[in-house]
């Protein structure tokens, strides 16, 4: 693993490098070649993202059951889920009104009549399409969202079971497709790098000061820290647990999501390391563990956020604070309905700006980073997963487990 990350990050460097010297080179040939490899993956990333939001969410909706014995399980999980995600974006929040992000650039004047003629109660109308294909010819990813949870509830109550069968085999087939062409564009996206790299270089070249990108990588970063060491360790201890003892024995679990950067590749690691070393119920942790992988995204809100509402800035959008709270809600709603594929919150973060006619070629200069906050990325949701799993393990059945402290001590 260490050597494919090696690998990756001399590719970057190349693409990075080759990138800055055809934004500088003065040749309208490779300037203009550069522009449009950044337009195609501008593109390829607005066509990708809400099928494969959409299908997470049906599928996910639809392969689990609240019936018998998990029906408490199955409540709790996804009640400790949504209560660690919005939390995770609300530290980010707060990062973020602390450290205030300074713009790269001043807004382009095209988002200034947008950001003056569009409000949130539109988009909030918005959200009910007037045909169903709407939000995906439109990129209304909220309205995507909605579609998603709404097919995928009812797939599940659908009464012929063969019927049932039917329709969920079609959307897990059609979401292979598309996780199968999303590690494609994976394979080739040191190319959009170029792309990316040297459309920023053109507009550094007109002024542009890229000082706030700092700023912007350290709420990111600090927010994954304060979730994953402070926040989801004081939920532990609430619950009886000793959050660093815990943290400990999921160690090889961690250090397999950081290097590999995917919970769900990292998922058998996760379920065998919970069940042998804190010694948690295989029936909890064979249950919980993959819809967590699924829906528990501490990391992805806290990138949404800060990503979404520093690109928002960027381009001469309103950041209050109701509306900066107005988007906590979104990128817990949209971190939940994220896809299990590579750089899937990249791709999110993007769709959802694409959604609001907000310029993404800023998203090329995060990208070179986006590999070390993806590897931190997956180790929180990885250990906020193990988190859920433990304190619903603990309220289902009370464990002998050497995580529970000694009250005589």
């Amino acid at each position: 693993m260490r050597t494919k990350l090696g690998n990756i990050f001399v590719i970057y460097l190349i693409m990075i490098v080759l990138g800055v010297a055809s934004g500088l080179s003065g040749n309208s040939a490779l300037e203009s070649f550069g522009l449009i490899i950044s337009e195609v993956f501008v593109r390829i990333f607005r066509c990708i993202s809400t099928p494969i939001i959409a299908l997470s969410i049906i599928v996910t909706l639809a392969t689990y059951s609240e019936e018998g014995a998990m029906k408490q399980v199955w409540r709790r999980t996804i009640f400790y889920t949504i209560s660690t995600t919005l939390i995770a974006a609300l530290v980010s929040c707060m990062l973020y009104l602390i450290i205030k992000p300074q713009n790269v650039h001043q807004a382009a004047s095209n988002v200034k009549a947008y950001a003056a003629t569009t409000t949130y109660s539109e988009h909030l109308i918005n959200l009910i399409p007037t045909n169903i294909f709407t939000p995906f010819i439109e990129h209304q990813v909220l309205g995507v969202l909605l579609l998603a949870i709404l097919i995928g509830i009812a797939t599940r109550h659908i009464p012929d079971a063969n019927a049932k069968q039917t329709v969920t085999q079609f959307f897990r087939g059609m979401y292979g497709i598309f996780f199968v062409i999303t590690k494609w564009i994976v394979a080739v996206l040191p190319i959009g790098l170029y792309g990316f790299i040297t459309a920023t270089t053109l507009q550094m070249n007109k002024g542009i000061n890229l000082s706030g990108i700092g700023e912007y990588l350290a709420v990111v970063v600090l927010a994954n820290v304060l979730q994953g060491f402070i926040i989801l360790p004081a939920w532990l201890k609430l619950n009886g647990i000793q959050p660093y003892l815990a943290m400990k024995k999921m160690l090889p679990a961690l250090s397999v999501a950081f290097f590999s950067k995917s919970s769900a590749g990292t998922l058998p690691v996760t379920m065998n390391t919970a069940e042998t070393n804190l010694k948690l119920n295989s029936n909890i942790t064979r249950f919980v563990l993959p819809l967590c992988t699924s829906l528990n995204m501490n990391g992805c809100a806290a990138f949404i956020f800060a990503t979404v509402v520093y690109l928002m800035q960027n381009h001469g959008l309103d950041m209050s604070v109701s509306t900066m709270l107005c988007w906590v809600v979104i990128s817990t709603v949209a971190a939940i309905g994220n896809a299990g594929v590579p750089m899937g919150c990249f791709f999110l973060s993007a769709s959802l700006l694409s959604s609001m006619n907000v310029p993404i070629v800023l998203l090329g200069v995060i990208l070179p980073f986006y590999n070390i906050i993806d590897m931190i990325e997956t180790s929180l949701n990885v250990w906020s997963d193990s988190c859920v799993a433990i304190v619903v393990d603990k309220n289902y059945s009370e464990p002998q487990s050497e995580l529970t402290p000694q009250l005589q001590m």
